[in-house]
C-alpha cells in the first residue's frame, strides 16, 4: 500500500449537517487534515467529532475570502466542495460525501479507501494501450504479451475515481424505475480509462493530484439560482479527462469501494437534473470533439481554452452555458490568486 503521506493530503467534505459519520472513518482519517465546506444556512452549527484536525468554511467565509469572485462557488449544492480544492495547499485531495461509510471487501476486511486512492495516484497509468490484466503495477499483475515496452513506464496519474457498494449512483429516471437496486458486486480491479474516452465521474469517492490537475477540477455553477444540478461532478470529470488526455496524465477508476448508505429523493433529483438529461446529449459530443492547442501546457491554460470553446459551442444550447463559461474563467482567476507560481507548480507538462 502507499505511504500515509499525511502531510501531503487534504480531505474535503461538503455538508449541511454535523459530521458524526467521521467516527466510522476515524482509524483512517484521523492522521489527515480535513477541509469542511458548510453548505446552506451559515448560522447552523456543524459539530465535528473530537480528535480531528480541520478547518470549516461556511458561505459567509467564502464571500469574505473571495469577494466578487465568490459567485463562482455554488450554493445549496455539493459543488461547493471545490472551494476546499481552492484553499488547500496539499499535493493530493480526497473528497467524500457525508453519507458514505467504510466498506468491507469480500473477506470481511474494512477497506482503507484513502490509502488505496494514494496507491493509485502514486503509481503510473496506462492510457495509450489497454492492458488486459488491468493495472499492471499491482502486486501479482504485469504487462501482458504484446504490450509495447516503450509504453510500460506509463504516465503520471492525476485522478483516482473510486466506486460504491449498496446505493448506486443512478440518475433520477433510473432511480424511479429501479428503486430497490443495490450494488453488491465487488470487482477487484483498477483500470486506466483510455485516452479519448469520457466517463461519468462521481465525487462521492474521488481523489486527485491537485498539483497536476487541480485547476481543472472545478464543479461549475449548480444548485441555488441555476437551471441545473447534480451535474457538477460530471462537468468536472469531462473537463479533467480532456485536460489529462491533452497533458499526458492518467485517470483510473475501480478500487477502492466505500459504502453509500442512503438514496437521495428521486423526485428532487429529477427537478435538478431535468435540463441536464437533455443537455448532456450536447455536452458529451462537445467534450468528445474538443481539441486543445499545443500552446496549452498546464491545467490553467487548458481550462481557459475549454471555457472559451464551451461558450462558443454550448452557448447556443442555452444561455446558462455562457454564465458557466464566465464562471470557469473566474475560477481560474481565483485559483491563480491562491496558487501563485512561487508556491505551487501546477501541471506543467
Amino acid at each position: 500500500m502507499a505511504p500515509t503521506l499525511n502531510g501531503e493530503v487534504d480531505i474535503v467534505i461538503p455538508t449541511i449537517r454535523s459530521l458524526n459519520f467521521l467516527e466510522n472513518w476515524r482509524p483512517f482519517f484521523e492522521p489527515y487534515h480535513l477541509i469542511i465546506i458548510q453548505d446552506g444556512d451559515p448560522t447552523k452549527e456543524i459539530k465535528v467529532p473530537e480528535g480531528f484536525d480541520y478547518e470549516l468554511y461556511n458561505r459567509n467565509d467564502i464571500n469574505r475570502i473571495l469577494g466578487p469572485k465568490a459567485n463562482c462557488i455554488s450554493f445549496k449544492d455539493g459543488a461547493c466542495r471545490c472551494f476546499g480544492f481552492l484553499v488547500s495547499k496539499k499535493k493530493f485531495i480526497y473528497t467524500i460525501d457525508d453519507d458514505c461509510f467504510v466498506a468491507k471487501d469480500p473477506s470481511g476486511k474494512e477497506i482503507d479507501a484513502l490509502a488505496k486512492h494514494l496507491e493509485n495516484l502514486t503509481k503510473p497509468s496506462t492510457p495509450y494501450y489497454f492492458n488486459t490484466l488491468y493495472d499492471p503495477y499491482r502486486e501479482g499483475a504485469d504487462f501482458v504479451r504484446g504490450y509495447p515496452f516503450s509504453l510500460r513506464a506509463g504516465v503520471p496519474t492525476a485522478v483516482s475515481h473510486g466506486l460504491w457498494l449498496n446505493i448506486p449512483d443512478y440518475d433520477a429516471p433510473t432511480q424511479l424505475v429501479k428503486p430497490l437496486d443495490r450494488n453488491t458486486r465487488y470487482v477487484d480491479a483498477v483500470l486506466t480509462i483510455p485516452k479519448g474516452t469520457l466517463y461519468p465521474m462521481c465525487a462521492m469517492n474521488l481523489a486527485f493530484n491537485r498539483e497536476l490537475i487541480g485547476a481543472a477540477m472545478y464543479f461549475g455553477i449548480m444548485g441555488d439560482g441555476q437551471p441545473l444540478g447534480r451535474y457538477d461532478d460530471m462537468w468536472a470529470g469531462w473537463c479533467t479527462k480532456v485536460v489529462c488526455d491533452h497533458l499526458g496524465y492518467g485517470v483510473k477508476t475501480g478500487l477502492p469501494y466505500l459504502w453509500h448508505s442512503k438514496a437521495s429523493n428521486p423526485f428532487v433529483n429529477l427537478k435538478k437534473e431535468y435540463n441536464g438529461l437533455f443537455w448532456q446529449e450536447e455536452m458529451i459530443p462537445f467534450f468528445q470533439s474538443v481539441i486543445l492547442p499545443k500552446k496549452c501546457t498546464n491545467a490553467q491554460e487548458c481550462y481557459l481554452e475549454l471555457a472559451k470553446q464551451a461558450k462558443e459551442k454550448l452557448g447556443p444550447v442555452d444561455p446558462y452555458f455562457n454564465n458557466l463559461a464566465d464562471a470557469m474563467v473566474t475560477w481560474i482567476e481565483a485559483w491563480e490568486e491562491f496558487n501563485a507560481p512561487a508556491n505551487v507548480k501546477n501541471g506543467s507538462a
